[in-house]
């Protein structure tokens, strides 16, 4: 994972023998230690941030959103301009660093190509994805990479239509494997959805959203300074178009 100054061996959990310098748990505990420790200032109410810890994006959280919002109408117009950029260049630009300016939860199903539905391109997104798009510890983990690291200054739980995880949340069913161990995160939205399956989707992306903002100090930080905005949106896949739940 390259962070802005393309140390992108810091997390790196492979746990191979190779001379990474950073390969391992030792890396996790250190970035853990040091490079989280270090924005603590940003919890505490500082302005005082790490040298890495700036923001890498000069949009303000709510430009970085507006950003996905119009990048989400060209989409549905079947006008997509990302297609038209260089990709040679954008590989070339972020072999060594990674500046994107938003962070997305979204759920893991193939339809919704989270990209594609921004129309953003390499390096502009940072995505999360898993099934029911619920904010488990290590998804956490990852968007506060992105934000104390990397600089996103928006994040969006993104839900979408038909949602097979919120569905099966839904019906109380085990299902094979460990899919069902995700439903515990997703039955409040269950509960308080009255049995409606659009309703119970945008309420997990809306839990999911809160959770995300006050289960971790860090984001809680960065969100009190103005820095972050963390924002649920629901996708629907009859029409590619986006819509920001309140």
């Amino acid at each position: 994972m390259a962070g802005p100054n393309g140390n992108f061996a810091m997390l790196c959990s492979c746990g191979s023998k190779s001379s990474h310098a950073f390969c391992g748990k030792s890396s996790r505990r250190g970035f853990m230690s040091t490079g989280l420790a270090g924005v603590a200032a940003v919890t505490a109410g500082s302005t005082v941030l790490p040298r890495w810890a700036f923001a890498q994006t000069t949009l303000s959280p709510d430009a970085a959103l507006q950003k996905l919002i119009d990048g989400n109408k060209r989409f549905v117009q079947s006008q997509l301009a990302s297609c038209r950029e260089d990709l040679t260049i954008l590989k070339q630009n972020t072999v060594s660093k990674q500046e994107p300016f938003a962070g997305i939860l979204s759920c893991a199903d193939s339809r919704v190509p989270v990209e594609l539905v921004f129309d953003q391109s390499i390096g502009q997104l940072f995505v999360n994805r898993v099934a029911g798009n619920i904010a488990t510890s290590e998804i956490i983990a990852s968007l506060e990479y992105g934000v104390a690291v990397l600089g996103t200054s928006v994040i969006l739980v993104l839900g979408h239509s038909s949602c097979g995880a919120v569905t099966a949340a839904l019906a109380g069913h085990e299902e094979p494997g460990q899919i069902s161990g995700l439903f515990a995160l997703i039955r409040p939205a269950v509960e308080a959805s009255g049995g409606n399956l659009v309703a119970a989707i945008k309420d997990n992306a809306k839990i999911q959203a809160n959770l995300i903002a006050t289960a971790s100090p860090l984001l809680a930080g960065y969100i009190k300074q103005g820095k972050l905005k963390v924002a649920a949106g629901y996708y629907a896949l009859e029409t590619g178009q986006v819509t920001l739940l309140s």
